[in-house]
């Protein structure tokens, strides 16, 4: 019966991180926890790198996604610090080098904040075991997280093993408890471009309204990130993506992305999908919400069934393949509809 389990988890404020971690789809390594012992961060042994960490929350809050901050020093990693260096005039190397620290340290932003958890945090709203097939996702009314850890993990820009990580398996999750958070907390949220339920979703995501403004993007398939550019070709932002697949190229080319839509419904088509089991099964109608297949948000490109969309696994972003879309984490795209305006030019190169 779907919604059972997390019924009972939702009920209590007194469960673990650990043991709420194991009641993830086992599909995501993310929401495995660690099997060693538990080791502080800032002490020998943490899986998190304290310098990377605060690095990746420094990065993003430039406009330099990492996708999530996990303290790891890996390829997204190295490809937002690239691009930062980039638009600071610092050497291109991909490196913490010294310059760059002190670039990212005049931000003057703690690596990480200590928040008592409330209704914004944990919303009760959750669909556990998560269904795999679309008919059966089709019979939900929202496409909600699986239990309090991921909604955590994703509103603040990270996952439930970092969450761990951070606290320990043994800390508290629910109404009224004390978490070490990555410091993603926006300095401003007045989304005057959209109103309601879907700037209740930026909040919710912890998206800063202040953004740079871009003018255009170009997404170069071998460096696979996503450039946000401004009028005068100079680099304002970079979000890593997941861009196609053998089966589905990126569709190069000059597009425009013409509209927005938030919280989407997904008109699933299985003609339309090479790995789809039955192809000639019929056609969904999934619910909107931040497990859908596109996440929280979808940019329309004119190019037929194309977009730019989140994602209900921010862990593999940049890592896996796409069905040819761009695909980001449900809080990058929606900082990307801030800084870019409909209509805006998007440059698909190899």
């Amino acid at each position: 019966m779907i919604r059972s389990r997390n019924l009972v988890l939702a009920a209590s404020s007194l469960i673990a991180l650990a043991s709420i971690a194991t009641a993830q789809n086992a599909s995501s390594p993310a929401a495995k926890p660690a099997a060693k012992q538990w080791v502080a961060p800032g002490t020998p042994g943490s899986e998190i790198d304290g310098t990377v960490f605060h690095a990746q929350v420094l990065l993003s809050t430039a406009g330099f996604s990492t996708s999530v901050i996990d303290g790891k020093d890996g390829m997204v990693f190295k490809k937002a610090v690239r691009g930062f260096q980039q638009s600071r005039g610092l050497p291109v190397s991909g490196k913490l080098d010294g310059p760059t620290r002190a670039a990212l340290l005049q931000g003057a932003r703690p690596s990480t904040v200590t928040v008592r958890l409330t209704r914004d945090d944990i919303s009760h709203d959750y669909v556990y075991p998560f269904p795999k097939e679309p008919e059966d996702q089709a019979r939900l009314k929202r496409m909600s997280y699986r239990n309090m850890i991921e909604e955590v993990a994703e509103r603040y820009h990270t996952t439930p093993r970092t969450l761990i990580a951070l606290n320990g398996p043994t800390a508290l999750i629910g109404i009224g408890q004390t978490l070490r958070l990555p410091n993603v907390i926006p300095t401003a949220r007045n989304y005057s471009s959209v109103t309601g339920d879907h700037a209740a979703m930026f909040a919710k995501l912890n998206v800063d309204s202040n953004q740079p403004a871009g003018d255009h993007i170009v997404v170069d398939k071998s460096e696979g990130v996503l450039k946000v550019l401004d009028k005068a070709d100079r680099l304002v932002a970079q979000f890593p993506v997941t861009m196609g697949s053998t089966k589905d190229p990126l569709p190069l080319g000059t597009w425009k992305a013409t509209t927005y839509a938030f919280l989407p419904p997904f008109h699933y088509q299985p003609s339309l999908f090479w790995d789809a089991k039955d192809k000639g099964a019929p056609e969904e109608m999934l619910p909107p919400g931040p497990n859908g297949p596109v996440g929280v948000a979808w940019l329309d490109l004119t190019k037929e069934h194309y977009g730019i969309h989140g994602t209900p696994e921010p862990s593999t972003i940049g890592r896996a393949e796409s069905h040819g879309c761009i695909r980001m984490t449900n809080w990058d795209v929606l900082r990307l509809s801030q800084i870019l305006k409909p209509g805006f030019t998007a440059v698909f190169q190899a």
